[in-house]
C-alpha cells in the first residue's frame, strides 16, 4: 500500500514488482525478469554482451556471425565525432532492420536481427536497478539511473522515479542532465524511451533530448487508480514497449519523436480498418500531430502489405510541398507529382511506394475528357495504376466530394480512402463526407482534450470595436446623384447593394488605420510581442484590404514598417488587368497589381513568400506580422503565432483553423494564444469550439451512410423540376413567338420608364426574371455535378442544359436592354473614394474584459444561457439586428426599389443606417460578452470571496464553505486527511473506508461525514 510522501525506494520496489513479479530473476509480473542491483557492479554498459550473445546464439546464428554483429552494434553505439541525435538514429536503424553480416568471401550476407519485434516474448527482457555508469572521461561525472530496461542486453529504456511529494519535473531534469556531455551522454545512444514518474503524477515519457515542456503523459482508460501503477502497466508491458519503438518512433529533421496517445490510438484504429479494407475519417484536432499519424500509418501499411502503395492527396500547393517535406524528414522517399501526366506515370510505377499529389491533378482535363482518360488507362494507352492503393486525403472536409473525388475513384477503383481532418464533420458536410470515406476511425481527439493534455494551448479572446460616423451627408448625396444620373432605379439599387454594405463600410481607410494603430501599439506593449519570439497574424477581409493594411504599416514609421509581409493567393498576371482601364481612376484589381509590383519588382511571389515565412518561423524578431486573407490559415505546417487579429467574417472550419494558428506550444513564455476580434465573431467561435469539443459529431456507424446519396439525389431532382416549372410559368406571359421583341416588350420599357405606364409592373417582372433564372441555373448545376445519381437521363439533362443557357441569356439581355445593368468598373474608384473620405473612424475600444478567462472556460459557460439571461429588450435587439442589414439593405433595396424608389433614396441614409446598426450591435455584443464573463467567473470561483489567512488552497476553501465557515475544524479535517489518505484511495473500497474513519474521528454527524467525503473525492489535492 502506498501513502502520500512515502520514500522513493518504496515506489521503485513496487515498480520492480509490477514489471518482474519479484526479484528472483525469473520472468514474472508484466513479463520482465529482475537482473539485480547494479550499483556496485563494474563495467555497466548500454550493450551487455553477456546477455546479448547467448540470445543471438539461441537464434541459430553462427558464433562468428554473432561476434561480427555485436562488434558492429557496439561500434554504432559509440559516439565518435557524432552528435547524440545522429548516433541514436543510426543505432535505431540497426535495431529496427538488423545488420547484414557476410560470414565469408563467397557467402551470401546474413541479416542479424537484435530484437524479435513480432514476438515480444521471444526476447530476453530484463530490469536492472541503480545502474552505475561511469562518465565518458575523467572530466565527466558518474551517474546512476534508477531503472534500466534491457532487451537482449541492449539498454532501451531508462526510468527515473521520485516520491509523490517531489515533482516529476525533477526526474525529467535529472534524465536530461544525464544526457549532457558532462555526465553520461554516451550511455543514451541505445536508449529509445526515457521515463520519469512519481505516485501522484504518474509517468512522463519522451525520446532522448526532449525539452521538459514536451514530455508526454500516457492517457488510456484503466481500472487501476494509482497513476504510476496504471502508467507502468500500460506502457511497459513488453508488447506495447516494443511497439512504441518499432511503429511509433520517428526521427524528424533533427528531432526524435514518439507518438502521443492520441496518435497511437488513431493509428491503431486505422490499422484495424486497413485490415478490413474499410475507409473512414481520422479526426485529430488542429495542432495535435495529424501529419505524423499519416507518416506512421503509411510506414506500417508499406511494411505490413508488400503490394501496398500510398497516395497522399491535398487540395493546396503549400500542403502538397509540406507533406513531401515531413515524409522526407522522417526518412521516407516520396514522389511528388508535378503534373497530371506525371501523376499517372507515378501511379503506374510500382517502385514509387509513396506519392503525393494535388487533387486537381486528377481533374486538369475538362469533364468530357475525364471519361477519355479512364478509357485510355483501360485500353493501355496510359499505364494503369499498379499495386494496392491506400489514399490519404488531407483536410478531408474540403476535398471529399465533386468531380475530382469521383475522378480519383475512377482512376483507382479498388483503393481504400482515409480522410484526415483537424475539424469535425459539421452538419453542412456530414453527408458527403460519410458517403466518400465512411465513419470516423477511432475516437476523435477534440480541442479541449488536446488543451487538457497540453498538446496545444488554450486561447484567450478580446473583442475590439471601432465606432464610425458620416462626416458630410449632403456631400455624399450630391456626389451620388451626380455620378449616377441616367441610371434606372434598379441600376442605382444594384450600385448601392454593391457598395452600401456593412463590409464596405468596415473597409474604410480610416477604420483600417485604427486597426493598424492598435497592432503597432500592441507590438510595443504586449510582453510576448515585444519579446524576440513573439509575432502575430492579421486576417484581412479581402486582398485589396490586405494591400491597404500593408501600405499603412510600411508607411507607419513604426517597428512594423520593415517587419511585416503580405501573403495571399494573388499572383500578378497581365490578363487580370485586361478590361480594367476605364479612364475614371484606379480599380481594385489595378490597385492590388500596383501594390504587389511596387513591393516585389522582378521578384516572384513564391520567392517573396518563402523568405517571409522563413523569417516569420525562424527569425520572428525580423518578421513580426504576416497579413493574410485565406492562405496560411490551414494545414499542419502553417506558421504559428502568439496573436491573431481577425478583421474578416469567418465561421466553422475556416474560423477554427484560423484561431488555431496561435494555439501551438512555442517556448516556456507562451501560456496562451490570443485572439483579437474586430468582427464580433465570438458567437461563431463559441459555436465552432463547441462543435470541436462536443460529442455531437462523434459516432457515425455504417448505417449512417446508407441512403444518403439517394435522399440527396431525390431532393436535387425535385428542386430542378420546381425551378424549371417556375421558369416556364414566368415565360408563359410572353406573347408568341416569344422572340427577342416579345421578350423585351414584356419585361422592359424600350421608350423609357417615364413614358411607360406599365413600368412598375415590368420592374416586378424583371425582378422575378432575375431570381427565377438564377434558381433554375443553380438547381441544374447541383445535378450536373453528380448526374449518375439523378433520375433524369442524359437526353433530358442535355435538353435542360440548353434551356438553362437560354434562361441565363434572356436574363442578361433583359438586364442590359432595360438599363438595369450597371458597369461597376466605371463607378468602383469613385465609390471607394466616397467610403474612404466621408466615413470617419474613432479609436478602437475593447468591448470585452476577458483577460483572465480562457476560451474553453467561456465555451463551457454555455453562452446560450448567458443570452437567455439578458434582458428581453437586449435579446430582441440581437435577433432583430442580425436581420436588419439583410432585410433593409438587400431585400428592400434590390427587390422593392422599383416599386418604392424613395426607400433609401439617399446614399447617406443607407450608410448612416448601416453605421447605426453596427453601433447598436456592438453595444449589445458588449453586454453579451460581459454577461458570459460574469457567469464564467462565478462558476470558476466555486467558493466565496473572503477566507481567513490560513485557508489558502481550493480544497481548504471547499471544506471551509461546507463546514459552517469554521476555520479550526476546516484545518483539522484537512490535516487529518493529508496524514491518513493512502495513495490511490479513490475507487478502492478498503482505502476509502480508511478515509471515512479518519473523518469520523473529527466530525460527529454521519451526514456531514458523507458530505465531506464526497467533496474530498472531487478535490484533486487530497
Amino acid at each position: 500500500m502506498s501513502t502520500i510522501g512515502e520514500a522513493e525506494r518504496k515506489a521503485q520496489n513496487r515498480v520492480i514488482d509490477l514489471l518482474c513479479g519479484d526479484k528472483s530473476g525469473n520472468i514474472g509480473g508484466l513479463g520482465w525478469r529482475y537482473l539485480d542491483n547494479w550499483q556496485k557492479r563494474e563495467g555497466n554498459a548500454n550493450i551487455e554482451t553477456e546477455l546479448l550473445r547467448p540470445w543471438l546464439l539461441k537464434r541459430d546464428y553462427a558464433p562468428d556471425v554473432v561476434t561480427q554483429a555485436i562488434a558492429r552494434l557496439e561500434r554504432e553505439a559509440r559516439m565518435e565525432g557524432t552528435k547524440l541525435y545522429e548516433a541514436n538514429q543510426s543505432f535505431y536503424e540497426l535495431l529496427r532492420y538488423g545488420v547484414a553480416i557476410v560470414p565469408g568471401p563467397s557467402d551470401a550476407p546474413i541479416t542479424v536481427r537484435f530484437i524479435e519485434w513480432a514476438d515480444p516474448t521471444a526476447n530476453d527482457l530484463g530490469v536492472a536497478e541503480e545502474v552505475s555508469i561511469k562518465g565518458k572521461d575523467a572530466r565527466a561525472w558518474n551517474k546512476r539511473p534508477d531503472l534500466v530496461l534491457y532487451v537482449n542486453g541492449i539498454a532501451l529504456g531508462v526510468v527515473e522515479l521520485k516520491k509523490s511529494t517531489v515533482s516529476v519535473g525533477e526526474g525529467i531534469r535529472q534524465t536530461l542532465d544525464n544526457q549532457r556531455p558532462e555526465f553520461i551522454r554516451h550511455f543514451f545512444t541505445t536508449v529509445q524511451i526515457t521515463f520519469a514518474g512519481n505516485d501522484s503524477e504518474g509517468l512522463r515519457y519522451a525520446p532522448i533530448q526532449t525539452p521538459q515542456p514536451y514530455w508526454l503523459a500516457w492517457k488510456e482508460g484503466s481500472a487501476i487508480t494509482g497513476p504510476l501503477d496504471r502508467d507502468v502497466t500500460q506502457m511497459m508491458v513488453p508488447a506495447r514497449f516494443l511497439e512504441l519503438m518499432h511503429d511509433f518512433t520517428l526521427f524528424d529533421a533533427g528531432i526524435k519523436k514518439i507518438a502521443r496517445p492520441n496518435q497511437y490510438f488513431g493509428v491503431k484504429a486505422a490499422q484495424e480498418r486497413v485490415r478490413a479494407h474499410e475507409g473512414g475519417i481520422i479526426w485529430q484536432t488542429q495542432g495535435s500531430g495529424k501529419s505524423l499519424i499519416m507518416v506512421m500509418l503509411a510506414r506500417w501499411i508499406r511494411e505490413t502489405l508488400p503490394d501496398a502503395r500510398i497516395l497522399i492527396v491535398t487540395d493546396r500547393r503549400e500542403l502538397d510541398g509540406q507533406i513531401k517535406e515531413v515524409f522526407g524528414n522522417t526518412g521516407d522517399k516520396v514522389r511528388r507529382a508535378r503534373s497530371g501526366n506525371d501523376l499517372m506515370a507515378a501511379l503506374a510505377d510500382p517502385t514509387d511506394r509513396v506519392i503525393c499529389s494535388l487533387i486537381h491533378k486528377f481533374g486538369k482535363r475538362e469533364e468530357g475528357e475525364l471519361a477519355d482518360m479512364v478509357a485510355d488507362i483501360q485500353s493501355a494507352k496510359i499505364g494503369a495504376p499498379v499495386g494496392d492503393f491506400y489514399v490519404f486525403i488531407d483536410e478531408a472536409h474540403r476535398t471529399q466530394s465533386g468531380k475530382l473525388a469521383r475522378a480519383m475513384r475512377q482512376v483507382l477503383p479498388n483503393a481504400m480512402f482515409i480522410g484526415f481532418t483537424g475539424t469535425p464533420l459539421l452538419r453542412s458536410d456530414k453527408e458527403t463526407s460519410l458517403e466518400t470515406f465512411g465513419p470516423y476511425i477511432g475516437k476523435p481527439y477534440r480541442f479541449d482534450e488536446a488543451v487538457a493534455d497540453r498538446v496545444v494551448l488554450d486561447l484567450r479572446y478580446e473583442a475590439r470595436d471601432i465606432d464610425q460616423r458620416i462626416s458630410a451627408p449632403t456631400k455624399i448625396d450630391a456626389w451620388f446623384e451626380a455620378r449616377t444620373r441616367g441610371l434606372t432605379p434598379v441600376a442605382k439599387a444594384t450600385l448601392k447593394q454593391r457598395w452600401g454594405t456593412l463590409q464596405r463600410v468596415l473597409s474604410s481607410r480610416s477604420r483600417l488605420d485604427q486597426i493598424a494603430n492598435d497592432i503597432i501599439l500592441d507590438m510595443e506593449m504586449k510582453p510576448r510581442l515585444k519579446a524576440g519570439m513573439g509575432n502575430a497574424m492579421l486576417v484581412a477581409g479581402s486582398i485589396p484590404e490586405a494591400c491597404k493594411f500593408f501600405e499603412i504599416f510600411r508607411n507607419s514609421g513604426s517597428v512594423l514598417a520593415e517587419k511585416c509581409a503580405i501573403v495571399t493567393s494573388y499572383k500578378r498576371a497581365a490578363p487580370e488587368l485586361t478590361g480594367e482601364e476605364t479612364g475614371m481612376g484606379e480599380t481594385e484589381k489595378q490597385y492590388v497589381h500596383r501594390v504587389y509590383t511596387d513591393l516585389l519588382g522582378t521578384t516572384s511571389e513564391e520567392d517573396y513568400e518563402e523568405e517571409a515565412l522563413r523569417l516569420f518561423k525562424k527569425e520572428p524578431g525580423r518578421m513580426k506580422l504576416l497579413i493574410v486573407v485565406s492562405r496560411l490559415l490551414t494545414g499542419f505546417d502553417a506558421p504559428t503565432a502568439t496573436y491573431i487579429y481577425i478583421d474578416k467574417q469567418m465561421r466553422d472550419h475556416g474560423l477554427f483553423q484560423a484561431i488555431c494558428r496561435v494555439n501551438r506550444l512555442d517556448g516556456d513564455d507562451k501560456d496562451f494564444g490570443y485572439i483579437v476580434d474586430y468582427k464580433d465573431l465570438f458567437r461563431n467561435i463559441e459555436s465552432a469550439v463547441d462543435d470541436y469539443t462536443s460529442e455531437a459529431f462523434d459516432a457515425f456507424d455504417k448505417e449512417d451512410v446508407e441512403g444518403l446519396i439517394t435522399n440527396r439525389a431525390e431532393q436535387a431532382d425535385e428542386d430542378l423540376r420546381t425551378a424549371r416549372d417556375a421558369w416556364f410559368g414566368l415565360m408563359d406571359g410572353v406573347e408568341q413567338p416569344k422572340s427577342d421583341n416579345e421578350i423585351y416588350a414584356y419585361f422592359s420599357s424600350p421608350q423609357g420608364i417615364d413614358n411607360d405606364p406599365d413600368a412598375e409592373e415590368k420592374a416586378r417582372r424583371r425582378q422575378a426574371l432575375y431570381k427565377i433564372s438564377g434558381r433554375f441555373a443553380r438547381a441544374y448545376g447541383n445535378i450536373a455535378v453528380e448526374p449518375e445519381d439523378s433520375s433524369f437521363n442524359e437526353l433530358e439533362l442535355d435538353e435542360i442544359r440548353r434551356e438553362v443557357e437560354r434562361a441565363i441569356g434572356i436574363r442578361d439581355a433583359v438586364r442590359l436592354h432595360s438599363g438595369d445593368a450597371v458597369d461597376m468598373k466605371l463607378y468602383e474608384p469613385a465609390m471607394r473614394y466616397l467610403i474612404d473620405n466621408y466615413i470617419r473612424a474613432d479609436d478602437s475600444e475593447v468591448v470585452s474584459h476577458l483577460d483572465d478567462l480562457s476560451l474553453i472556460d467561456l465555451v463551457e459557460s454555455k453562452g446560450a444561457d448567458a443570452v437567455s439571461a439578458l434582458p428581453s429588450v437586449s435579446k430582441r435587439k440581437r435577433e432583430n439586428i442580425a436581420e436588419a442589414i439583410e432585410n433593409n439593405v438587400r431585400k428592400l433595396i434590390i427587390e422593392e426599389t422599383p416599386v418604392n424608389p424613395r426607400f433609401y433614396e439617399r446614399m447617406s441614409d443607407l450608410l448612416t443606417d448601416l453605421i447605426r446598426q453596427r453601433r447598436d450591435e456592438a453595444i449589445e455584443y458588449a453586454e453579451y460578452l460581459e454577461r458570459i464573463a460574469t457567469l464564467v467567473r462565478d462558476a470558476k470561483a466555486g467558493h466565496g470571496k473572503n477566507y481567513p489567512a490560513s485557508i489558502t488552497t481550493i480544497g481548504q476553501k471547499a471544506l471551509f464553505d461546507n463546514l459552517g465557515n469554521d476555520e479550526v475544524l476546516t484545518l483539522k479535517v484537512d490535516r487529518a486527511v493529508r496524514e491518513t489518505a493512502p495513495f490511490g484511495w479513490r475507487g478502492n473500497n478498503m482505502r476509502e473506508r480508511r478515509v471515512r474513519r479518519c473523518l469520523e474521528q473529527v466530525l460527529d454527524n454521519p451526514a456531514i461525514v458523507e458530505q465531506i467525503f464526497e467533496i474530498l473525492k472531487n478535490q484533486n489535492e487530497y
